[in-house]
C-alpha cells in the first residue's frame, strides 16, 4: 500500500514538472518572492493570451544577492539531482538584478551591530557600519543597505525609531516597513470639513425604518439595510443603503488622489490608517439620528425562495433608526431577547430580514455553489489610547454577520451586473480557478500527511463535496487553511472575469466606499453616468486596478506581521507573570528539527523542537516522517503543550510537551 502511495506521489510530482518544463525558455525575466526558509520563487510575467506561466523555483544557493520584490533574470538550470525541481516546478539560478523593489528597510539592532529584519524574507543578517544615530540593541532602525561583500550584507542606520516591544514602536517599525501612509494632518481634516457635498436629485427614504449593521467597536458606517413589501404580496424589497461617498470626493480632487494613494483602509491592532481623513469620514457616515446622503441598491426578493428577481439604483435620502451591533443582533436570532429601546417595528423588521437572508444564501448556495472557506481568527486587542495590549479575541462567523454580508453581496453582484448592461466601465473583483499544479500539491500534501484523497478540486462542486466529507475535528482547520492557501488570491481587474469562490461571472465592489478605493472609483462612474459627465474608460482603469490589487495584499501583510508580532508580546507578558499556559496542540508538519503546532485557542503556529520529543533523534526528514507514520508523532493528531519561550528572533512561539 505504502509503494503505491509512493508511486503516484512520484507520478504526479512527474507530471508537474513535465508541464511546467514545456512553457520555459532558457533565460527568464520576473519578479521573486523569498520565502522566510530561504528558497525563492519567481513570477513571470502573463503571455499575449492572459496566461501566466508558472513560478520557477530558486534554491537558496542560488538566490545570490537577490532579494523579496526584486525584478530578476534568471537562467533555468538542467535536470539536477542536487536542484531539485520536483512539485515547485523546474529550478533556476539568478544571475542578475535588473530592479531593486526597495533600498531601505526596518530591523530589530542586535548586540554586536547587526540587524535582524522585522521582513523575514530580507536578508537574514546585516553588518551596520558607521553611525548608530542613537540607537540601542533593541531598538528598530531604518537601515539603507549599501551592497554585499564576501556573502555578507551591510548597510547603514538611517533612522531610530524605538525600542521594540513597546507597542507604538512595534507599529511605526510595521508602518515603515511596509511603506504606509500615515495618518491624515489636522490641517487635512479641517480641509475636508469644509468639502461642499455635489448636488444630485435623490429620493426620499426617510420614513423606511432603515439600521445600520457593525462590530460594537466600528469607527465608520458606509452601509445601512431596509426591508419592506413589495409590489407583490410574494416579494419583499430590500434596500442596501451605502454612504454616498462620490457627493464629497470627485475625480482628480486632492482626497480622492490621497484616497488612490493609501487605496485602502488599513486596520492593525491598537492602529486605524483611514483611506479618508477620519473627520470626512466621521461626516459621510450613515450616522444613527441625522439624515444623510445615500446610494442605494433596491433588492426585489422572492419570499418563498430568497431568489434576487430585479433590483434597481437610486441616490437616496435615509434616517438611521438603530445603530444595531453584531453581538445584540446574535442574541436575538438566537434567544429573541432584544434591549429595552428595541421597538416592536424594528424586531419585526429584524425578523424579516434575518427570515430573508437566510433563504437569499441558500438560493445563492443551490444555483451559484458558493465556497465557504470561513476560517475563525484569533486577533490581538490593543488600547489605541494608553498602547496596552488588552488580550485576544476569536472572531467566529456569525448569522448576524452573515446577514449584513448576503446583503453586501447581492448589491455587489447587481451593480456589476448593471455596469455591464449601461457599458460604464468599473474595477471588478476577480478570482481564478485553481491551477492543477497547486491542486496536485495539496492532494499530494493530503495524502503524505492525513492519508486522505480529496480528488478533482477543480470545480466549485467537487471543492463543496471534499469540504462537506471533511469530519469537524481539529484537522479540519488545517485542512481548510492549506486548501485556502492552493487557490489564487483575488484581485482587482479592470474588466470582468470569473470569481471562483462566489460562482460570480460579473462582480464587483461597491458596497464599502469610505474605506476602499475600488469601490469609491465604482460610485464616481456611476454619479458621472447619472448625472451625463463624462465616465473613465476601460484603459484609464488598469493601472488603478494593479495598483489596488497591489496595495490591498501589502496592507495584509502588514496587518499579519504587526499582529503576529504583538501576539508574541503579549505571550511574553503571559510568561513572564507565570501562570496556566497549557494549550492543546495539533500537529500540523514534521520536520527535520521538530514539529509544527496550530495551537488555534491563541490563533498562532508554535513548534515544538526535536529535544524535546521522547526519542526523536532524526537523521532526516524522510526517517522522521517514517517514525512519525508508526509513531505518536503524527500529522492531525492533538497533544496537551506548554509554553516554554517565545523567540522573536525567528518570530515563533516555542512549546513543550505538557507535563515537562
Amino acid at each position: 500500500m505504502k509503494k503505491e502511495k509512493k508511486k503516484r506521489l512520484h507520478r504526479i510530482a512527474e507530471r508537474v514538472k513535465r508541464r511546467k518544463a514545456e512553457r520555459i525558455v532558457d533565460t527568464v525575466e520576473g519578479k521573486l518572492t523569498v520565502t522566510p526558509t530561504g528558497f525563492g520563487f519567481v513570477a513571470l510575467p502573463a503571455d499575449e493570451a492572459g496566461r501566466h506561466p508558472d513560478d520557477i523555483f530558486i534554491p537558496p544557493q542560488f538566490v545570490g544577492e537577490a532579494m523579496d520584490g526584486d525584478e530578476v533574470k534568471v537562467a533555468i538550470l538542467p535536470p539536477r539531482e542536487d536542484v531539485p525541481g520536483d512539485s515547485r516546478g523546474p529550478a533556476g539560478k539568478i544571475v542578475a538584478v535588473l530592479k531593486r523593489a526597495r533600498e531601505e528597510f526596518v530591523g530589530e539592532l542586535q548586540e554586536g551591530g547587526r540587524i535582524k529584519p522585522l521582513n523575514r524574507r530580507m536578508p537574514d543578517d546585516i553588518e551596520i557600519t558607521g553611525s548608530r544615530r542613537g540607537a540601542k540593541p533593541g531598538d528598530w532602525v531604518k537601515v539603507k543597505l549599501l551592497g554585499s561583500e564576501g556573502g555578507s550584507w551591510q548597510g547603514a542606520i538611517t533612522d531610530a525609531m524605538g525600542k521594540a516591544g513597546e507597542i507604538a514602536a512595534d507599529l511605526d517599525a510595521v508602518m515603515a516597513e511596509f511603506d504606509l501612509c500615515p495618518r491624515y494632518s489636522e490641517a487635512d481634516n479641517e480641509e475636508a470639513l469644509k468639502i461642499v457635498p455635489r448636488e444630485i436629485e435623490r429620493e426620499d427614504c426617510t420614513k423606511q425604518l432603515t439600521v445600520t449593521l457593525d462590530p460594537i467597536d466600528a469607527k465608520d458606517f458606509d452601509d445601512a439595510l431596509s426591508i419592506m413589501p413589495g409590489e407583490k404580496r410574494t416579494e419583499v424589497i430590500v434596500g442596501v443603503h451605502i454612504s454616498d461617498v462620490a457627493a464629497f470626493i470627485a475625480p482628480k480632487s486632492k482626497f480622492d488622489k490621497e484616497a488612490e494613494k493609501r487605496s485602502f483602509s488599513c486596520y492593525l491592532p491598537g492602529r486605524t490608517l483611514p483611506m479618508l481623513p477620519a473627520a470626512l469620514t466621521a461626516r459621510i457616515s450613515l450616522q444613527a439620528g441625522q439624515v444623510s446622503n445615500a446610494h442605494t441598491v433596491f433588492l426585489t426578493v422572492e419570499r418563498s425562495s430568497g431568489k434576487i428577481l430585479s433590483f434597481r439604483r437610486a441616490h437616496t435620502k435615509i434616517k438611521v433608526d438603530h445603530r444595531l451591533n453584531y453581538e445584540e443582533v446574535q442574541e436575538f436570532i438566537d434567544h429573541g431577547t432584544a434591549p429595552a429601546d428595541w421597538s416592536k417595528n424594528l424586531q419585526s423588521k429584524l425578523k424579516q430580514l434575518v427570515e430573508i437572508t437566510r433563504k437569499m444564501q441558500a438560493y445563492r448556495k443551490k444555483t451559484e455553489d458558493f465556497i465557504d472557506l470561513a476560517l475563525p481568527e484569533v486577533r490581538i486587542l490593543c488600547d489605541e489610547k494608553t498602547n496596552r495590549i488588552v488580550g485576544l479575541v476569536s472572531k467566529v462567523p456569525r448569522e448576524s454577520e452573515n446577514v449584513v454580508e448576503e446583503c453586501m453581496l447581492a448589491a455587489n453582484s447587481a451593480v456589476g451586473t448593471q455596469l455591464g448592461e449601461i457599458s460604464v466601465a468599473g474595477l471588478y473583483r476577480v478570482h481564478p480557478e485553481p491551477e492543477a499544479e497547486k491542486i496536485e500539491e495539496f492532494t499530494a500534501n493530503m495524502q503524505e500527511m492525513f492519508g486522505i484523497t480529496p480528488g478533482d478540486l477543480s470545480s466549485r462542486k467537487a471543492c463543496n463535496a471534499f469540504l462537506k466529507s471533511l469530519p469537524d475535528d481539529p484537522k479540519r482547520p488545517i485542512i481548510l487553511s492549506q486548501l485556502l492557501r492552493s487557490l489564487p488570491r483575488a484581485y482587482y481587474l479592470e474588466k470582468p472575469a470569473l470569481h471562483f469562490g462566489l460562482g460570480k461571472g460579473r462582480y464587483c465592489h461597491f458596497t464599502s466606499p469610505i474605506r476602499r478605493y475600488p469601490d469609491l472609483i465604482v460610485h464616481q462612474q456611476l454619479w458621472n453616468y447619472d448625472t451625463g459627465a463624462r465616465t473613465r474608460s476601460t484603459a484609464t482603469l488598469a493601472k488603478v486596478a494593479l495598483d489596488c490589487s497591489t496595495k490591498e495584499e501589502n496592507n495584509d501583510n502588514a496587518y499579519f506581521a504587526a499582529n503576529d508580532r504583538l501576539k508574541l508580546r503579549f505571550l511574553q507578558e503571559k510568561l513572564e507573570a507565570g501562570g496556566d499556559l497549557t494549550f492543546d496542540g495539533v500537529i500540523a508538519k514534521v520536520t527535520p528539527a521538530g514539529l509544527q503546532l496550530d495551537v488555534s485557542e491563541l490563533g498562532i503556529y508554535g513548534f515544538i523542537p526535536n529535544e524535546q520529543l521522547k526519542g526523536s533523534s532524526y537523521k532526516n526528514e524522510h526517517a522522521r516522517r517514517r517514525e512519525a507514520e508508526s509513531a505518536e508523532w503524527k500529522p492531525g493528531k492533538t497533544m496537551r503543550v506548554r509554553l516554554a519561550s517565545i523567540d522573536f528572533v525567528r518570530g515563533s512561539a516555542v512549546f513543550v510537551p505538557a507535563g515537562r
